[in-house]
């Protein structure tokens, strides 16, 4: 916890709050079982008190999520330079602008009818509306090293029936992600300005709202889109009414007018830039086809709002997008993301950050500690065995009372550090 230490040195806080944040992302990494209050209370010296009065205070933990990300920027920067100082400026910059933003949702089990929050929403797993909560998150995405760093997490607000009958639920929680990414603009550095969701973004008030932050979009398209092709042929110099601008209706089962790029592993691509006649906006568009079914055209329409970007970069962009998934994963599984013990808003919010703020400090760790193997794949399996051995060595060196200084020089001691390790 030697970064968030450090990090938390330059913030100003009250040390009362610095030591509690030390030692809550450290239980979490060593608790077995629930990441709730009374569980981490059996592996700290807090009591299941004081972890809910502390929930109760703020903390900017964006601010902190973006200073480990920018930790980890640095020495990926920094190592990149020691191991090859003949690369040329262009590449360093082209390294450093492939960083992607992702934003997403993700479905939280909770029962009780007194928690805020609660309210009816889509499930993932189960492939339907459940009743539970939902949190909406962003992400840093090196798309290099195809890793996520969680920035920012909210919690979704249910909407009055009243207003929902007036404009609909899910434009309602348009407006809601929307202003989840306004306060996150803040905190973006200037070559961060793409943005990648899933189908469901695909509306034109969000991407309205994208667009409006100086942000590009990408994203995938339904099926059956209605788009255009643009008029590229000659103008009309004489003659009343408007030029001609657009050049017939797209039909997806028809790509002759588009430009073939390559086929990879039975899918082929293809782009063009396209008119969305529902989005009002020309979109640089790429189609994959996959050529392995002949029966039948099987294809994915995929789509940017910034039209010069090449059809390569869409595809690799969109599909690192997938990364923030793993986030949610790991989260669930380890840092206790579904183990809220609290129904208060400002305690849940807390929880929710903590527990991916936490996955970001393991991610770092282990970027820090690995940074000479960079195929080496992040565990938090690992990371979490390890922590959970340091603190019951030293717990035992502390209850019988012996002196751990020549002990952590065996080799014997750095294999029990790493028992439980997951080889890789």
């Amino acid at each position: 916890m030697e970064l968030a230490k450090k990090i938390l040195n330059r913030l100003d806080i009250c040390k009362p709050q610095k030591k509690f944040l030390i030692t809550l992302f450290t239980t979490i990494l060593i608790a077995r079982g629930k990441i709730n209050f009374r569980n981490l209370s059996r592996y700290s010296h807090y009591s299941e008190r004081t972890y809910a009065r502390q929930f109760d205070k703020s903390f900017n933990f964006m601010g902190f999520n973006r200073a480990i990300i920018n930790e980890c920027i640095d020495q990926d920067q920094d190592q990149g330079q020691d191991q090859d100082q003949d690369q040329d400026q262009d590449q360093d910059q082209d390294q450093a602008s492939a960083r992607i933003l992702a934003l997403d949702a993700s479905f939280i089990p909770k029962s009780g009818n007194k928690t805020y929050g609660l309210d009816y929403f889509f499930n993932g797993c189960h492939c339907k509306t459940e009743k539970g909560l939902e949190i909406c998150g962003v992400a840093v995405v090196d798309v290099e090293k195809n890793t996520a760093y969680p920035l920012s997490v909210r919690q979704t607000t249910p909407i009055p029936e009243a207003e929902n009958s007036q404009q609909g639920d899910d434009e309602n929680r348009i407006d809601q992600y929307l202003h989840h990414l306004r306060d996150i603009k803040p905190y973006l550095n200037e070559d961060e300005t793409y943005l990648c969701v899933d189908g469901f973004f695909s509306k034109k008030k969000f991407i309205n709202g994208v667009t409006n932050l100086h942000l590009h979009q990408i994203g995938r398209l339904r099926r059956d889109a209605n788009c255009r092709y643009l008029y590229t042929g000659p103008k009309r110099e004489k003659g009343s009414g408007n030029q001609k601008t657009y050049d017939g209706k797209v039909d997806w089962q028809d790509l002759s007018r588009f430009t073939y790029h390559h086929t990879k592993d039975g899918i082929a691509s293809y782009s063009k830039i396209l008119n969305h006649q529902c989005f009002k906006r020309n979109l640089k568009v790429v189609v994959l086809v996959n050529e392995k079914i002949k029966s039948k055209k099987n294809y994915v329409i995929l789509f940017s709002t910034d039209p010069h970007l090449d059809a390569q970069s869409l595809v690799t962009y969109y599909k690192a997008r997938f990364q923030i998934e793993f986030i949610f994963r790991d989260a669930k599984q380890f840092t206790g993301l579904s183990d809220a013990q609290t129904r208060d808003k400002k305690r849940l919010d807390f929880h929710f950050n903590a527990s991916l703020t936490t996955l970001n400090l393991s991610k770092a760790e282990h970027l820090k500690t690995h940074w000479d193997t960079p195929t080496k794949p992040f565990s938090m399996t690992s990371i979490k065995a390890c922590y959970f051995n340091t603190f019951f060595l030293e717990k035992f060196f502390s209850m019988f009372d012996l002196e751990p200084k020549h002990i952590k020089k065996s080799p014997k001691y750095t294999y029990l550090i790493n028992y439980g390790n997951i080889a890789a």
